[in-house]
């Protein structure tokens, strides 16, 4: 298959530091960039990529563009996504799609086809374990499901995702991924109550959400800011057994010690592991399995340039959209929100 020509609108955290380095672990290229500040760095990474200082520009001659990737703040997706399929562009948008689900789903009605949202957690190595794990019945009926996606920073980053109060925040942010996770394990929601602050940024920065299922599982999903003691990150308990991983991404938690004690003691031939089965005082390595996020870009080439189905569906960001507006609904009047 030819290589996928992906042009970037911003060139930050998400542009530079996710986007460009999973294209080129893909062996594929970055053609065109949208940046006012970064032209330097866009140079460096991308010698022969074409520097645009604006969308409008990017837009007006699309010629050897593949796929347009919206990375810009989350305030300005529903936009930038817009002007891209207006101008025929097939469109990849960073989480979340929009602010509120009217937006999301809106901005989905007029894709035909040529959208998809970055959710990338979908390829996580924990989730992949856990979506293996389900698929074997290791668990047995699952009746909870735990996430956190917690840190400690007492002392917050400036930058718009701390400080813009509607387009920032953990809840956008990170609950957009733990919803998503969430809804691809156990399916639909039909309540949410959650509880929401905002300690040491404009924008919320600590999130409890509790969703129940259609299937009858229920979801605790925890993302914090000002947390001393992060984790486990992921806890799934079933009728026969418990899924547990203690750390995620470097992250600190007194959990890893777990993780520490394995790696410390693992005999050559014994699995790099991805969290515990767990029964009790019974403790066995999962092991890490096959794949990851180096496999998203491959999966977006096979769908722009080979005709295969968008790795992500926009109505499944549709539905997050949904429950992440219940929930600011939920918080803001105290009382659980019916989906369904």
């Amino acid at each position: 298959m030819s290589t996928l020509r992906v042009a970037l609108i911003g060139y930050g955290g998400a542009g530079r530091g996710i986007h460009a380095r999973l294209v080129r672990a893909a062996g594929q290229q970055v053609v065109a960039v949208v940046t006012g500040s970064r032209s330097d760095q866009v140079a460096a990474d991308w010698p022969d990529a074409r520097v645009v200082p604006d969308v409008d520009a990017l837009l007006s001659d699309l010629h050897g563009v593949d796929l347009v990737v919206v990375a810009s703040p989350t305030g300005e997706h529903v936009a930038h996504a817009t002007e891209a399929l207006a101008a025929g562009a097939h469109v990849l948008v960073d989480k979340p799609l929009a602010t509120t689900a009217q937006d999301a789903a809106a901005l989905a009605a007029r894709a035909d086809g040529r959208l998809t949202v970055f959710q990338n957690r979908r390829w996580d190595p924990e989730q992949l374990a856990l979506l293996d794990l389900l698929g074997r019945d290791e668990l047995g009926p699952v009746h909870r499901f735990e996430r956190r996606w917690e840190r400690f920073r007492p002392q917050p980053q400036d930058r718009w995702k701390e400080n813009d109060e509607d387009a920032g925040g953990l809840l956008l942010d990170l609950g957009s991924h733990l919803v998503d996770s969430a809804v691809q394990l156990f399916g639909p929601v039909r309540q949410v109550y959650a509880e929401l602050a905002a300690r040491t940024t404009p924008a919320v920065d600590d999130v409890f959400l509790a969703l129940h299922h259609d299937s009858g599982v229920l979801s605790h999903l925890q993302a914090g800011g000002l947390v001393g003691a992060p984790g486990p990150r992921t806890r799934v308990l079933g009728a026969r057994a418990a899924y547990l991983v203690t750390s995620f991404e470097g992250e600190p938690t007194p959990f890893e010690a777990l993780d520490d004690a394995y790696e410390e003691s693992r005999r050559p031939g014994e699995p790099v592991h991805e969290g515990w089965l767990v029964r009790g005082a019974e403790r066995t390595p999962v092991p890490a399995p096959r794949g990851g996020h180096h496999d998203i870009y491959p999966a977006l080439a096979e769908w722009v340039l080979g005709g295969a189905p968008a790795p992500v569906d926009p109505a499944d960001a549709v539905a997050t959209a949904r429950v992440l507006d219940a929930a600011r609904r939920s918080a803001a009047e105290d009382e659980v929100v019916r989906l369904t």
